[in-house]
């Protein structure tokens, strides 16, 4: 029947409205059974890293039209992790396999594989790489850029949070392609960090700038070809008036806009006609046919230096809560990760 274990989960008290507190998540203990249904194809998973990404606070309110279910109140939180299979209902999965997707905020989780997961083949980089740079964010940088913006040697490209999962690799892809890139951040450090780290030609922190359009034209006197969108409101604002003529927007997130109970408008939308500008929202769910392909490219890539990545690594499940809401201040510098085990 299998051993039963403690099982400790991190669990959404209640649908959530305004910003997002420590408060409305709990710990809790409860036990697991170490064994997969008899019959089924489901999955018994050791987590080890999950991930804290923005998205997850929409979840987090009772929202209806969403791409993605709001979460179950009294239930654990779902997210991207990366885990180890204990035992498996499905043949495709065995005993030992090393798994990335959607799992619980909990150390054991049983999951049916009609959830996307992929396996791990390449055990040389990090683990807690596959919740981000070669996982769900990586993949978004990927399509949001090369699928969605179509760039082009030579194009100005500026990045919204841009030392962000997705950000930071947006930035290093536009600067393989030869583009000028500028990033915006909330810190010096962070400022610093795309600069010297991640080879952005210029960076500003958002907070200092009191005319977004002025600091725009500052850094693109002629224009933005391509926008890389994660922070919306008057941030978006501002691009829209310094786009160029056939500009692209990606429309990745908005998360100055997600701990609002009003969203803030946006004033400039006519500039989508008068520049001609294409402005495109995407899930990156609707590009996972191509991680394959985005596997080959990337991983040479990290292995000979090409590409660097940068984590912020919170120790412990019972860290979540706290690694999670400080996404919302930009307290994480890079990918916020939770460690929960080391296998």
């Amino acid at each position: 029947m299998g051993e039963e274990v403690s099982n400790k989960q991190i669990i959404l008290k209640h649908h959530v409205t305004g910003n997002v507190k420590e408060c409305d998540m709990e710990l809790k203990k409860t036990t697991i059974k170490l064994n997969v249904p008899e019959g089924s194809n489901a999955l018994l998973l050791k987590n080890l890293y999950l991930s804290c990404d923005p998205y997850m606070r929409s979840r987090m309110s009772k929202t209806e039209g969403s791409y993605i279910a709001p979460f179950t109140p009294d239930s654990p939180i779902m997210g991207i992790g990366v885990a180890k299979v204990l035992e498996s209902g499905d043949s495709n999965f065995q005993k030992g396999d090393l798994v990335w997707g959607m799992t619980g905020w909990e150390e054991y989780s049983v999951v049916t594989t009609s959830q996307t997961f992929f396996k791990i083949h390449d055990k040389d980089v990090p683990l807690s790489y596959y919740t981000g740079i070669l996982g769900m964010p990586g993949m978004t940088a990927y399509a949001g850029f090369y699928e969605v913006c179509s760039p082009k040697k030579g194009e100005t490209v500026f990045v919204s949070a841009a030392s962000g999962a997705v950000g930071q690799l947006v930035g290093q892809f536009a600067k393989m392609m030869g583009c000028y890139v500028v990033g915006s951040a909330g810190s010096k450090e962070k400022v610093d960090l795309l600069k010297s780290k991640f080879g952005f030609d210029e960076a500003f922190n958002y907070k200092d700038e009191h005319d977004l359009d002025a600091t725009l034209k500052r850094y693109f006197p002629d224009g933005i070809d391509i926008y890389f969108e994660n922070v919306g409101g008057k941030m978006l604002d501002a691009v829209l008036v310094n786009m160029k003529v056939n500009g692209r927007i990606s429309v990745c997130g908005m998360i100055s806009q997600y701990n609002l109970e009003q969203t803030e408008g946006v004033h400039n939308l006519f500039c989508l006609i008068t520049k001609r500008i294409r402005m495109e929202g995407f899930v990156v769910t609707d590009y996972y046919h191509l991680y394959p392909k985005y596997l080959e490219m990337i991983i040479p890539q990290i292995k000979a230096g090409k590409i660097v990545y940068v984590e912020d690594v919170a120790e412990g499940l019972e860290s979540a809560p706290s690694a999670l809401v400080g996404l919302f201040s930009g307290r994480n510098v890079g990918k916020q990760v939770v460690m929960v085990s080391s296998e």
